[in-house]
């Protein structure tokens, strides 16, 4: 190394100490040495350590105290791994939560140790590298400032995206019920609500109802309200949803998952803007304008009798198509981008970023749970990355490794069985080597075979953990 990392290690066992520097050395980092809390604290002033390894149980101050007062602020640029002598004990979950990067539990195998390192100090030069483009004014796949603030919006500069901000744009100056349809995370409710916010209806009530988590004996009560009395536990008369929209806007998502009677009422809305109360007499009236949403094909549910035709008619006369996040995977990084800006506010981050290799195993997701599946997997990546740098093995092995064994020919054609089987073994030992963080060991305990064996399968299938 022309530039060697400094890595500080502080233990008070000599021998472990002494063990780890002469290790470290001969990987070709230049090691300071403590042993005790107090000279960790200075050596770590005095020499500024790349990252450090420390032991929670020390004389003088121990590893806990060191990190309280180091800071968030300077655990932010020196990753510190924790040693411990109790796996999974409240002190290392609390060294965690103080700001530590990861933590060892002793005995140790070295493997650990140096990938536990190599990994921080990627991560840290990583963070350096986009925190510098970020002073230069060069784009970045860390988050902008921009972006919105509290609630997601969408994102997207994809042709088929453009067509969705067109559609909505036209849909948006019109009051006609607008039918939105998209699987599932695709973020139907932020079409819907960017509908409101540039039609007339701004200033008026938005409205959500999920009408698939409604109690088929509450549904008319929660969309049309009820007197008093008007059954058992009706101690007071209560505003339906419709009623509370007036002169704004009421979004029905998942239509589809109404039953036929409320489906004959809405109709009657959509009609004649005019319901009744649930045990009421007197005739209401509603300007609301009706925006619906659905993952099902309301077309084939009507031909199976569980929609009505009429109300199908009714709702679609405005139609806008979310295209799957398969479809237009050039949207990534717009939108990883857009999601981890609103982490690091959220958490007050201030070096959350993707690295370049873990954007690539995102971008060749297929993403069957689309949008939201994105933001759930990077939310839990931020957080294994301590608001840091994310790399590929924060993330989910779900979400890199394709869990379906593909399958090949018709039903009639024979199924090549060998290769099936080496399909599912190799991902397997993919999958294994990802959990494991890349440590032959425990990989082939994992596996429950021998290192052996296992080296012969890497170079087999080609794999680099």
């Amino acid at each position: 190394m022309n530039n060697p990392a400094i890595i500080l290690v502080a233990d008070d066992d000599r021998t472990i100490r002494r063990n780890l520097i002469l290790f470290l050395r001969a990987e070709g980092y230049e090691v300071l040495e403590a042993a005790d809390g107090l000279q960790a604290i200075a050596q770590i002033r005095s020499h500024h350590p790349d990252a450090a390894l420390l032991d929670l149980k020390m004389p003088g101050r121990d590893g806990m105290e060191v990190l309280g007062e180091l800071g968030p602020s300077r655990l932010a640029d020196l990753p510190v791994i924790v040693v411990t002598a109790l796996g999974g004990s409240a002190a290392a979950i609390e060294a965690m939560r103080r700001g530590a990067y990861d933590y060892l539990t002793k005995p140790f195998d070295l493997d650990d140790v140096l990938l536990t390192l190599r990994r921080a100090l990627r991560q840290k030069a990583l963070a350096e590298e986009i925190q510098a483009l970020r002073e230069k004014g060069e784009p970045t796949i860390a988050p902008s400032d921009d972006a919105e603030q509290e609630e997601p919006q969408l994102v997207g500069q994809s042709a088929a995206m453009r067509e969705v901000f067109k559609a909505i744009g036209r849909a948006a100056a019109t009051d006609a019920p607008v039918l939105i349809v998209g699987e599932s995370g695709t973020g139907k409710e932020l079409v819907a609500t960017a509908l409101h916010r540039h039609s007339d209806r701004a200033a008026g009530p938005f409205i959500r109802v999920n009408c698939g988590a409604l109690p088929e004996g509450l549904i008319e009560s929660e969309l049309f309200g009820h007197e008093r009395g008007a059954f058992t536990s009706a101690d007071r008369q209560k505003p339906g949803r419709f009623e509370r929209a007036t002169r704004g806007t009421i979004f029905l998502d998942e239509v589809g998952e109404l039953p036929l009677s409320a489906q004959a009422k809405i109709l009657r809305v959509l009609q004649q803007h005019e319901f009744e109360r649930v045990g009421g007499t007197e005739t209401l009236r509603t300007d609301a304008r009706v925006i619906s949403a659905t993952h099902r094909d309301l077309a084939k549910e009507v031909a199976a009798g569980r929609f009505r035709e009429d109300l199908y008619y009714r709702l679609n006369v405005a139609r806008i198509v979310i295209p799957p996040l398969r479809d237009r995977p050039e949207d990534i990084g717009p939108l990883a981008e857009h999601i981890l800006a609103r982490l690091e506010r959220r958490h007050g981050w201030a070096m959350l970023s993707l690295s370049p290799e873990a954007l690539q195993a995102v971008r060749e997701r297929s993403w069957p749970g689309n949008v939201r599946q994105l933001e759930n997997t990077l939310a839990r990546a931020a957080i294994t990355a301590r608001g840091r740098t994310i790399l590929p093995d924060h993330l989910d092995v779900e979400d890199i490794v394709d869990p379906e064994i593909p399958t090949t020919g018709d039903a009639g054609e024979p199924i090549p069985l060998r290769a099936l089987l080496a399909e599912v073994e190799r991902r397997a030992i993919q999958r294994a080597l990802i959990a494991c963080q890349g440590n032959r060991t425990k990989t082939a305990e994992r596996l429950g075979i021998s290192r052996r064996q296992l080296f012969d399968k890497i170079r087999e299938y080609d794999l680099h953990p």
